[in-house]
């Protein structure tokens, strides 16, 4: 009898210790946000321990002559337009997919890296509530948004020129996704002391406009009316702008626009995106695009209009993108198509899709790779398609 209660005690052991392990590595939604903390920490204190030693570097310290702004105007240069060889000092020519190095990107990079550090600053300051963080912060916020000898101002009318071509195009807005985490920063440090009600004011008021020009310029309404990520990424970056203004007229104009265009005119009914997948760069663009779906549902879902949730009559949704496309990012070599262009051995990464969607939908498998990914990639073309890159400010 004392055997038998013996093995007893030791099965019961046992599976007691197999549950306490189950729970730790899936964590269940309500312990997503927590497991996710777990893993990023510390790499988030380290990004901060380096932003705080930044100093803010805006747009007016790089100039490209052949910008048709000023300084304190965004420029950059379309990725993939290369100098004509039959005609070398005429406009350039579209190589779709194919990156030139020489391009003008220092306005570029000088904002991915703002979006680090107050994206970091931001990470740090949820996790430890240390207001030196936000004191740092506000010092970039205030040389990018306030100070008017280092001010970005409010439009990208000179984006994504094309030597030759255009002076700015509407494509060139896409380079605005890195001020996401920017603004999703500022609502994370809001309520701290260290962000001084004027400081605030001037920084939302900068967004008002920002996203005023979005919806109302040429360019911003051209951007609009894309059929690709184009699209997809001006709804993510105005959504996640007005969200900072507490502007919900807009939000709401923004729910009604995923589910009667974003999702029913981009997603095939098996959960695909054809414009993404007729590119050079089919399995990156349908991540990219697909992670700007995603965190634009993690930024307009309220609990009583949860997009997570919505599905069209012909059972389009993001969870079928999802499921569409992570057997693809667990086993990259099931992917059918021929490889990308360029960059096919950089992706995947930590994609926001699968963090967002574990916790939106409870499936620890997408929680699981996304914890097993690479959540610090270091090459530019990433870097670049990757706008949630500090993901613990966006639950």
């Amino acid at each position: 009898m004392k055997k038998f209660l013996s093995i007893i005690i030791v099965v019961v052991f046992w599976i007691s210790q197999a549950a306490f392990s189950s729970k730790q590595t899936l964590p269940g939604k309500l312990g997503i946000e927590k497991a996710a903390e777990a893993i990023l920490k510390k790499q988030v204190l380290a990004e901060a321990a380096w932003a705080m030693k930044q100093e803010p570097i805006t747009v007016t310290a790089s100039f490209c002559t052949r910008s048709a702004g000023g300084k304190h105007d965004f420029f950059s240069e379309a990725d993939y337009f290369w100098p004509n060889p039959k005609n070398p000092d005429g406009p350039y020519i579209d190589r779709d997919g194919v990156t030139n190095p020489d391009n003008f990107v220092e306005h570029r990079k000088a904002m991915i890296r703002f979006s680090k550090i107050i994206g970091a600053l931001a990470s740090a300051y949820k996790i430890t509530g240390d207001e030196k963080y936000v004191k740092q912060a506000v010092i970039h916020l205030k040389a990018w948004f306030i100070d008017p000898e280092t001010l970005m101002n409010p439009n990208l009318l000179y984006a994504q020129a094309v030597k030759g071509k255009f002076t700015g195009r509407n494509y060139g807005i896409i380079d605005t996704i890195h001020l996401m985490e920017v603004a999703q920063g500022i609502i994370v440090m809001e309520s701290s002391k260290a962000l001084d009600p004027q400081t605030a004011a001037g920084v939302k008021n900068w967004f008002a406009e920002y996203v005023n020009w979005l919806m109302t310029s040429k360019p911003g309404i051209q951007e609009k009316l894309t059929k690709n990520n184009h699209s997809t990424c001006w709804a993510m970056q105005v959504a996640s702008f007005a969200k900072l203004c507490d502007n919900q007229v807009v939000l709401d104009s923004l729910r009604l626009r995923y589910k009667t265009v974003l999702l029913p005119n981009q997603m095939a009914t098996d959960g695909s995106f054809p414009l993404e997948m007729a590119r050079t760069k089919p399995y990156g663009y349908s991540i990219f695009n697909l992670d700007a779906m995603a965190t634009l549902c993690q930024v307009l879902s309220t609990p009583q209009d949860n997009l997570w949730d919505f599905e069209t009559t012909d059972g389009k949704s993001i969870k079928k993108g999802i499921s569409y496309l992570y057997p693809f990012i667990a086993d990259k070599s099931k992917w059918a198509l021929k490889p990308d262009v360029m960059y096919w051995d950089n992706w995947p990464v930590a994609q926001p899709f699968l963090l967002f969607g574990a916790n939106a939908y409870n499936e620890n498998a997408w929680f699981s790779t996304w914890g097993k990914l690479d959540h610090n990639p270091q090459v530019e073309e990433v870097i670049r398609n990757l706008p949630i890159r500090h993901p613990l400010i966006w639950f």
